[in-house]
């Protein structure tokens, strides 16, 4: 009976000292390095935090608010490791980081993790509960394993750990988590136009400009099965917003017609930052989760060659074109009327390929005396299009 007491006591003794070394851990201070670069950047450690976090590149960013209100990048954390491929999380066991808008509250703070720290990310979300989609438990911890978790090293997950709680100690209810499957540019958008994912994509990247607009965060809201986004408060704010988002098609469309292929981004079974990749001695890592499949990594699959369009003449430029050829046989330059700052990029374009095709028939007709002019409208007409470059 003696030593069962003994035994009892000594393994509450252990157990104690394990909670308490996970809490001294959980409330470690801040480093005098965040603390420095919030300082520089006008930030207050209590201040509320975004996070966003790409699967391709394996960055976690963290933003803070300023003063002004506006979010500005604190600090971008490398990846260690996370598991599955570019897309959603669909189902227990599927291995899949989730990807989508997720809300990160106190309750879900975990600070005797077994991974150092962590934190819920929030999965299942209204968007994942409307399309039957499964799992739990779904991190952001320590180590550099993972089985549908975003494995930062306990480095990592240290700063970040504390950088929420002095966010929620601050007043923050909830933090907004975006997970990407790469940074939303309109070029990686251009080259997954064949992806079965590019519909949800699509979602996401809305969220993902008008964040890049305003550097507040968007208003999620989840109807028809789908993400939507309320209107910012602000007319202006939406205004810079609604902005963007017209000017990321258009983007994208530039992208494809320019010849971007299509293409897919293959792993097979996630991946790891390159900081940690390109390291020979990987022991200060501890046990990283399925290491051979980070040879195949990332690898690009061509579905289908782009194709460059040639630029076509819109009816402002065709008619500019036909006033080229009447300077030619007229040999006078009458006044031009060229576009201003408004006007299509295709119209720049094709203005200034019909300068050049008629520029020699311009040149061999016009007399001496009206070269000069010639010469004027040529010029005016090779920086309309210069600017579409």
């Amino acid at each position: 009976m003696k030593r069962l007491l003994t035994s009892a006591v000594v393994i509450a003794a252990i157990a104690a000292g394990a909670a308490g070394d996970a809490f001294a851990r959980a409330d470690a201070p801040l480093s005098p390095g965040l603390v420095a670069a919030m300082r520089a950047k006008d930030m207050k450690p209590s201040a509320p935090v975004l996070l966003r976090v790409f699967k391709r590149e394996a960055e976690l960013e963290v933003w803070k608010q300023r003063s002004d209100g506006r979010y500005a990048l604190l600090k971008t954390f490398p990846v260690c490791r996370w598991s599955g491929q570019l897309g959603p999380k669909r189902r227990t066991g599927d291995r899949q980081t989730p990807e989508g808008f997720y809300e990160i509250r106190p309750q879900q703070m975990n600070p005797r993790s077994a991974y150092h720290l962590s934190f819920n990310v929030g999965f299942p979300n209204a968007y994942d509960r409307a399309h039957g989609y499964t799992g739990s438990y779904l991190m952001v911890h320590g180590a550099c394993s993972s089985m549908g978790c975003y494995a930062m090293t306990d480095a990592g997950v240290q700063e970040i750990y504390a950088l929420l709680r002095e966010a929620f100690r601050g007043g923050q209810r909830a933090a907004q988590f975006q997970a990407y499957p790469f940074r939303m540019t309109a070029r990686n958008m251009a080259l997954a136009r064949d992806d079965p994912n590019y519909p949800f994509w699509l979602q996401l990247k809305e969220g993902y400009d008008r964040f890049e607009a305003t550097r507040l965060p968007p208003a999620v809201q989840v109807s028809g099965r789908r993400y939507v986004f309320a209107p910012y408060a602000g007319p202006e704010t939406e205004a810079r917003a609604q902005a963007r988002l017209e000017a990321e098609r258009d983007a994208i469309r530039r992208e494809i017609d320019d010849g971007a292929p299509s293409v897919r981004i293959t792993y097979a079974d996630g991946g790891m930052h390159p900081s940690f990749a390109r390291l020979r001695d990987r022991t200060a890592l501890g046990v990283v989760s399925r290491p051979e499949a980070l040879a195949q990594a990332g690898r690009i699959v061509v579905v289908r060659a782009g194709v460059k369009k040639r630029p076509t003449l819109t009816a402002q430029a065709s008619g500019l074109a036909f006033v080229m050829w009447e300077m030619a046989l007229r040999r006078s330059p009458p006044a031009l009327a060229l576009p201003g700052a408004g006007a299509v990029a295709a119209d720049r374009v094709a203005i200034a390929h019909a300068g050049a095709a008629y520029a020699g028939a311009a040149q061999d007709a016009a007399a001496p005396a009206t070269r000069d002019g010639w010469t004027g409208a040529l010029v005016a007409m090779a920086r309309a299009g210069d600017l579409a470059r």
